[in-house]
């Protein structure tokens, strides 16, 4: 049986998750989608599209789509999904995690690669945050969990930017940027997505992409400097909002989660490169949200690519460098408060 594609849906409260998975549910793609609810309390889908009142776990829509409500383990949920798919109980293509407004997103993707029954059954394909434009600001200075939605995000989807200013929208997109320089970012409408931006993004493929616009890295390398310095005096984290409302500058905001980049012309010594990563992800692997690299190594004519989700790292053999490619390697690390001197050092002594 192929690998059923499963994405994380996830956004803080009144985000719009619900009313994205509402259209997603509803358009007449063809394609059959379970949805794995793991709220609690919360508006939950099932108040006006699902066809049965039933006290079960897994009650069928109208559209042949399935809605799961879990209180218990997720793992459990998507055995009992993938077991009844298998037998011919139920019908579908893919799975929609929706998680709750203060989850983070990680040991939900961990589930993926670390259960073995679940990993033979599924594909994680990718997490998808979605942003409110009007209350973001606020909650991403207030709130740990919501900046962390956004480090671990493929895709990032804003919605309510009807709602502010042109400005206002323009400063959260830069500051969203800084976070997660990876995922792609666009306004929603009331869910107003194209199936194709939600959809088969195969965010966790491990493929020779780094997906990080370059001018972005240009500009960073002058008149960003501030972001060099690890604020170690701690008080950057609990800015409470009011400090910097209104400002729109996004570089009033010194955000605990922040991306950078490393490149390297020489290539990398693998053993040495292996031994520091597994030290690092030892250490720092609860802080590193999403981290991924496209690497020249020593010895193979191939890409070596490599990414991980906190304290799991997985690498592969891509395609082989072009003649006229230059072969640098290229990191991108988000992460809590990362120190990005000693990473850097690091990597600088893994060098050939």
């Amino acid at each position: 049986m192929a690998l059923i594609p499963a994405t994380i849906l996830t956004g803080f409260l009144g985000s719009g998750k619900t009313t994205l998975l509402k259209r997603i549910l509803t358009e007449a793609h063809g394609q059959k989608i379970a949805v794995i609810e793991n709220e609690f309390g919360e508006e939950n889908i099932d108040s006006d599209i699902l066809v049965t009142e039933s006290k079960e776990q897994i009650v069928q829509m109208s559209n042949g789509c399935v809605c799961c409500t879990i209180r218990e383990d997720l793992r459990e949920a998507l055995q009992l999904l993938a077991a009844k798919k298998r037998q011919g109980l139920l019908d579908f293509d893919r799975v929609v995690i929706e998680t709750t407004g203060l989850a983070d997103p990680g040991p939900v993707a961990q589930t993926f690669f670390m259960d073995d029954e679940i990993a033979e059954s599924y594909l994680l394909d990718s997490i998808l945050t979605l942003v409110d434009a009007k209350h973001a600001p606020q909650q991403l200075n207030d709130r740990q969990e919501a900046r962390r939605q956004v480090g671990f995000a493929d895709q990032i989807f804003i919605s309510k930017s009807e709602l502010v200013s042109a400005e206002e929208t323009e400063a959260l997109i830069h500051r969203l940027k800084h976070m997660n320089p990876r995922a792609p970012q666009q306004k929603a409408h009331f869910g107003d997505v194209p199936l194709k931006d939600i959809f088969d993004l195969r965010g966790f493929n491990l493929n020779a992409k780094l997906d990080i616009d370059p001018d972005f890295l240009k500009e960073d390398d002058h008149g960003h400097e501030h972001h060099d310095h690890d604020h170690a005096h701690g008080e950057a984290c609990d800015h409470p909002s009011h400090k910097h409302e209104g400002h729109g500058h996004h570089h009033h905001t010194d955000d605990d989660v922040k991306s950078f980049v490393y490149k390297a012309d020489r290539p990398f010594d693998p053993a040495k490169l292996e031994d520091f990563l597994g030290a690092i992800v030892n250490i720092y692997g609860p802080r590193m949200l999403r981290y991924k690299g496209v690497l020249n190594m020593k010895g193979t004519e191939r890409k070596v690519i490599f990414q991980g989700v906190h304290q799991l790292m997985g690498s592969d053999l891509g395609p082989e460098w072009g003649q006229d490619e230059a072969r640098q390697s290229r990191m991108v690390f988000i992460g809590i408060e990362l120190p990005r001197e000693i990473l850097e050092q690091g990597l600088e002594q893994c060098l050939v």
